[in-house]
């Protein structure tokens, strides 16, 4: 029997807008990604709770969010700044990690603390632990979370999501089935929206009625590895265990383009130039790398991304526009909306060491 705390910072970016002016914290707050193209062009990158009451919501068009809060008077829109987000970040996982006896890093604003040993596998001692992690949080850093308490992850990253904001959610073993059956498929991670309505489809829509469908036909609608998931998940059923596991650590650049786009030839010049712009990145930090990926922002501001794993860490310029190439190529295959946004990024990094890279000198 593990004990897992799954800890879910609330509306963190603007959150740690309000902590820096305190003035935003009666104010429909947004912090947005303004692109290129000038003026309201962008979308929304989180909001706070009172422009949510409007209508407001992640990855809306800025002028779309603008438009459900052109009657509040002193609604902010912020341009993200995601060095400060990062910095105010560290703190608190510094923080979590002085709780946890295992501490797994998930994102600026969330991380999964497995503190089955301090606790003595006691949940009256997690749920007093989590109290005091939340306060020294409040007191330190002025800032709310979200902590869901259980024995595994899936179950813990449910209930973080069961109070928002600044709640503390507790589902003991022997309350999971009661926990689980009064919420909604879509509470379950992983769940998307098209997976969402085929069971909409279907007239499922609570987890309770979602139990009742046997793993047979479950692969029938999903495939094995999905209605393996979700056929566990559903039960509560996760043996995953807290990992060790630091911040990724890459380069990207992301660009908007000058028009919404699938046209090869003009994606293809404007990848040559992120290529030659990240390279730099590359360069100057004298860095190898073994996968790269490529990211569309679609006109309708989903993204699409799709990335290769090279055969041996390379720095090579030619390499990473090669392979970008291949990609593009790749994604523009059965690409049916436009792009907005081009973005490059590199990822498994290492330090240059001793001679470099064959691939260097072709």
């Amino acid at each position: 029997m593990r004990i897992v705390l799954h800890i879910d910072f609330d509306y963190f970016y603007a959150q740690c807008e309000e902590i820096r002016n305190q003035t935003l914290k009666t104010k429909p707050v947004c912090v947005c990604i303004f692109s290129d193209r000038g003026g309201d062009s962008g979308a929304i990158a989180t909001a706070n709770y009172i422009a949510r009451k409007y209508g407001v919501k992640s990855g809306m068009p800025i002028k779309f969010a603008k438009s459900r809060l052109i009657e509040v008077p002193n609604a902010e829109f912020l341009p993200a700044d995601f060095a400060y987000y990062s910095e105010i970040s560290q703190k608190g996982m510094d923080i979590m990690k002085s709780y946890a006896d295992v501490f797994e890093y998930v994102g600026r604003d969330e991380a999964y603390l497995d503190i089955t040993n301090r606790t003595d596998g006691n949940f009256t001692n997690a749920v007093h632990l989590a109290q005091q992690l939340k306060n020294q949080i409040r007191t330190e850093l002025k800032m709310t979370c979200t902590v869901g308490v259980s024995h595994n992850k899936l179950l813990s990253k449910i209930a973080s999501g069961f109070k928002k904001p600044d709640g503390l959610t507790v589902v003991e073993p022997e309350k999971t089935v009661s926990f689980l059956e009064q919420l909604k498929i879509g509470d379950i991670p992983g769940i998307g929206k098209v997976t969402n309505e085929k069971f909409f489809e279907m007239k499922i829509q609570t987890i309770a009625e979602l139990k009742n469908l046997d793993i047979f036909t479950l692969n029938k609608i999903l495939g094995k590895k999905n209605a393996s998931y979700i056929y566990n998940a559903v039960r509560g059923i996760d043996y995953e265990p807290v990992s060790e596991r630091a911040p990724a650590v890459q380069f990207s650049r992301i660009t908007t383009l000058k028009t919404d786009t699938k046209d090869l030839e003009f994606l293809s010049e404007s990848l040559d130039e992120i290529c030659i712009d990240l390279y730099q990145t590359i360069s100057d930090h004298k860095k190898t790398f073994k996968s790269v990926g490529i990211q569309f922002v679609q006109s309708d501001l989903s993204n699409k991304t799709k990335s290769r794993m090279l055969k041996n860490p390379t720095s090579s310029i030619e390499e990473l526009k090669k392979t970008a190439m291949l990609l593009l190529h790749e994604a523009l295959a059965d690409q049916e909306l436009s792009v907005r946004r081009l973005g490059v990024r590199v990822s498994e990094l290492a330090d240059i060491t001793g001679q470099r890279s064959i691939d260097n000198f072709f």
